[in-house]
This record gives C-alpha cells, structure tokens and sequence, in this order.
C-alpha cells in the first residue's frame, strides 16, 4: 500500500487548490471544497519526510463520523464523503482563530505550568496542579490560525479587541465549542476513553456560523484510556494515550522538536508500519467499529473517479 503525499487534481470548476500540512483543499467555483486528506503526517510544525499509509483514511472517516454525530449541536460544512479519503462541503470564511478546549493539564499546557506559567489565554490556574490533572471545568485556550508557522495563544478579550473576531460570533462559537467537547466526551466514555483536549475551526457562510474541518479526530485530539486513569495520575505516572502524541513522543526520544538545525529521525519502514498500526488502532477505539482498508492500486485515480461522480450531483 503506497502513501498518498501529494495530488495534483483538476476537478471541473476547480478554482484554485490549498495544500495544508496534512489536507489538499480544492475551491470548487467559490461554493463548495473538495478535501482531500493526504497520508502526509506533520508534529511540532513540520511534515515528517514519509507519508503513513492508510493514515488519510482514518482521519477523514473519524471526522465524517463525528461531524454527522454532532451535526445536531451545529451546522457543519460537510455535504458528502465520495471516497475514504475525501469529504466534500460547503465553502466558508474560515475564522482566524482555532478554538482549543481543555479538560486536563497536559500536553503543552503541562509544559508551560511546570515551567511556572500560571496563566494560559489570560485564564487563571491554580497552583499545586500534577501533570494530567483534570480541570474543575473546560478551559477554551484559543490559538491564531497561522498560516505558517507556529499558532500562538491568545486570549478572549485579545481576539475581540483585535478585530480577528466578533464579541457576538466569538461567544456563540465559545458555546458551540463547550456544547461539542460535552458530545465527544459522552462519545469517548461510552468507548473506555477520555477526550482530554480537542480543538474546532468555524467559519462563516451567508452570514451563518459552520462547523468547518475536522472534529474529534487523534490528529485534532488527545484520548487517555479511562481504565488505569485515576491510578496512574495517583502515582505520577504517564498516562495510557491515544493521540498522535505518541509520534512526538518518537521524535523526541530521537532529538527531534522542530527547532532550527535538528534532523527528523530516519522513518525506517518499521517505524512507518508501527504509526499505521497504531492509527488503524485509534480508529477501531474511537469509533468502536473494525478499520476496512481501502482498496489499494491506483489510489489517486479511485479518488479522482469517486470526486467527479460526486461534484456531477451537487
């Protein structure tokens, strides 16, 4: 199975095509967008030298999962999902900020406490909080959306006076994020897991506020096994997870964190199974379903085919 890490589409009334870190994104006559999601992985800002197969697949099918799951709580962009690598939706204005929710102190919040921070988006933490510690309440820790780079925290009221977003659209997109994280966390205890941090991207179309991107998957999310959760917080020790973490957690152990100068680690073909296994494995948790792999061969031409039979109905 071959790791798709580039397409160069021309689909019929394509505008213009986006490539991000992970999605090739294609404008289709200003009014809908076809996503493509690659088998390219990216950690700490940078896209790792080989594409992990079947990768795509997982990402674009968690998401397509939890959009329809939650597509009661807010509308979404997604119209249909043609390929298993694909969703097609609408096109909107994506919003300038990436709205990060909190249940835990880890991750890089852990980092930035441990190192004596006590405030994270201009909102307070206590002190005497232990590494994987469960917040009394969610915290929404947005980020500027860069479109290069690293994106930075930045507070509410930052975001407002900024202009980057409205006080009337930054508070309904504050109780969509509270109302969303509440449904994935029902959704990840009824499957033994922790959603312990997320993050959702909005945008605008006629005026009305989308659910745009994905959701819920481990590339936009952490997972803590809930079993062995309170005893390993007890005792100080790492946390069972699910989340692309533990490629950081890789890369790292091989000093690797994106900084200036440092050299990724070589992706032996073991490395590159172990990630596949370990992604199809985050699939079969989240979703509590069996991962089907995709028909192999001419990947490329399977999605090209699936998009164009999928745009004639639109």
């Amino acid at each position: 199975m071959d790791a798709i890490v580039k397409t160069d589409f021309q689909f019929p009334g394509q505008k213009s095509v986006y490539k991000g870190k992970v999605r090739d994104v294609y404008d289709i006559n200003d009014e809908y967008l076809v996503m493509v999601v690659s088998d390219r992985i990216s950690a700490f800002d940078v896209i790792l030298p080989k594409g992990i197969p079947y990768k795509g697949q997982v990402l674009n099918q968690i998401a397509s999962k939890f959009l329809d799951a939650t597509s009661d709580i807010v509308p979404n962009w997604k119209i249909a999902t043609p390929d298993p690598m694909v969703t097609i939706g609408h096109k909107c204005e994506p919003f300038k900020v990436e709205m990060v929710i909190r249940g835990y102190l880890t991750g890089s919040s852990w980092r930035a406490y441990k190192a004596g921070e006590r405030t994270i988006c201009g909102l307070p933490l206590p002190e005497g909080m232990k590494e994987n510690q469960k917040f009394d309440s969610p915290l929404i820790t947005p980020t500027t959306k860069a479109d290069e780079g690293h994106d930075e925290n930045i507070s509410k009221e930052e975001i407002i006076a900024q202009g980057l977003v409205s006080r009337e659209d930054y508070e309904q997109m504050e109780k969509y994020t509270y109302a969303l994280f509440k449904r994935g966390t029902e959704i990840a205890a009824e499957k033994g897991l922790i959603l312990v941090d997320t993050k959702y991207e909005f945008g605008k179309k006629n005026g009305k506020i989308y659910l745009i991107d994905e959701i819920h998957t481990p590339d936009s999310s952490r997972y803590f096994y809930a079993e062995g959760y309170e005893e390993r917080f007890t005792k100080g020790e790492k946390q069972k997870q699910l989340s692309k973490e533990f490629v950081r957690e890789w890369l790292m152990d091989n000093g690797f964190q994106g900084q200036a100068g440092q050299q990724v680690p070589e992706m032996t073909p073991e490395v590159v199974a172990g990630i596949t296994d370990r992604y199809i494995e985050l699939f079969e948790h989240i979703t509590g379903q069996k991962f089907e792999k995709a028909e192999g061969g001419n990947i490329l031409k399977r999605i090209e085919n699936n998009v164009n039979d999928c745009l004639k109905k639109l």
